[in-house]
């Protein structure tokens, strides 16, 4: 019987750059930088694009969560110069169907990894689709000064040209970087940097989709070289009031589109099924139709948090600016998209219902 191809040796094959960037990595300057590898990292592999592979080659569509991680590491040339890698499979899936139990398993897991004196950093495979949230879920539970990186790419480990070997080898790159301590959660793609709280997707397809549109990168790495921006300013890790210790599910806040002609079925169901928070993707700085604003100051006498967001990918949402958030009880989002209001009201209502309190936490977070 014929022996499998291994992961790198297919994407060694599928690409011509493949060589000339094994060579780069193997030359002289590379390795003086990369004979520092003493630092320990944990991996914590969740699936994903990066471990995606194409069901036919040269094939547009791929199944995500293919490869194991032992697959991707030594897929990397000379990643094993850079630190001393271990990695654990917590879930292989697309990030599309994360949810809140996998959030929970995942933090429990990166508390007990942090928390061990033989890991001195962490990096977290992870699809794209969702990793803007995941890796802010993280920022606000996870208590640690200890470098935590989360990688993920744009095309499947098949690929030619596939991006996810450059991220990992980047994500290392930083996370043995002195520069990553006390910054909290940090996503690496593309050459950049970003902070959890400030982080969205913004492409479909294109592997420059990670963008931090109102405050900029964190870093920049330029193979293996790394250049740090402004320290986060708002609170995460070790300064957050939150936990998940004694949680076994996060209270339900769903989203709800902002559109022309928007009624109040969506939101009147949102609450019959149970929701305690509502986050409304607004038009413009977080507006929305009349019906929609009468159910939703409704909703929000009744006891369920309401807080304003935009459908839009940058700017910020400032309270009692077009809607009276103090008269009607709501919650201005600031600079939170609708993703990542959603998170930090779960996690908020786990502590509170008051919105004067919430609306303080997301000026804070």
């Amino acid at each position: 019987m014929q022996k499998p191809i291994s992961l790198g040796r297919r994407i060694l094959r599928k690409s011509r750059l493949a060589g000339t960037v094994a060579a780069f990595l193997a030359s002289t300057s590379y390795l003086a930088l990369a004979d520092q590898g003493t630092t320990r990292i944990t991996v914590l592999a969740t699936g994903g694009t990066i471990a995606g592979a194409q069901a036919e080659e040269g094939g547009y569509g791929y199944k995500s969560g293919s490869f194991d991680i032992k697959d991707l590491i030594s897929a990397v040339p000379n990643l094993d110069k850079l630190a001393v890698i271990t990695g654990e499979q917590v879930v292989n899936i697309g990030s599309q169907d994360m949810n809140n139990e996998v959030w929970l398993t995942l933090a429990r897991r990166l508390a007990e990894v942090v928390a061990s004196p033989d890991t001195d950093a962490v990096l977290i495979t992870h699809g794209t689709d969702t990793m803007e949230e995941t890796s802010y879920f993280l920022s606000l539970v996870t208590k640690t000064d200890k470098p935590i990186i989360m990688v993920g790419s744009m095309r499947p480990a098949t690929a030619i040209s596939a991006d996810g070997p450059s991220n990992l080898f980047n994500g290392v790159s930083a996370a043995i970087n002195p520069g990553a301590v006390g910054r909290g959660v940090l996503v690496v793609l593309n050459d950049q940097i970003h902070y959890a709280r400030n982080v969205s997707k913004l492409n479909t397809t294109d592997v420059q989709t990670f963008q931090s549109g109102n405050r900029g990168p964190a870093g920049l790495t330029n193979t293996g070289a790394i250049t740090w921006f402004a320290m986060p300013e708002r609170k995460q890790g070790m300064s957050s009031e939150f936990s998940i210790d004694g949680l076994t599910e996060l209270p339900r806040v769903d989203i709800i589109y902002g559109h022309a002609g928007m009624n109040a079925d969506l939101i009147e169901a949102a609450i019959k099924l149970g929701a305690k928070g509502l986050v409304i993707a607004g038009v413009g700085d977080g507006n929305m139709t009349t019906p929609a604003l009468d159910a939703l100051s409704a909703a929000a006498k009744a006891g369920i948090v309401v807080v304003r967001s935009t459908r839009l990918p940058s700017g910020i949402v400032y309270r009692n600016n077009e809607v009276d958030d103090d008269a009607l009880g709501f919650v201005a989002s600031g600079e939170l998209n609708p993703a990542k209001s959603r998170v930090l009201l779960m996690l908020a209502l786990t502590k509170t219902s008051d919105p004067a309190t919430i609306q303080t936490m997301f000026t804070e977070y």
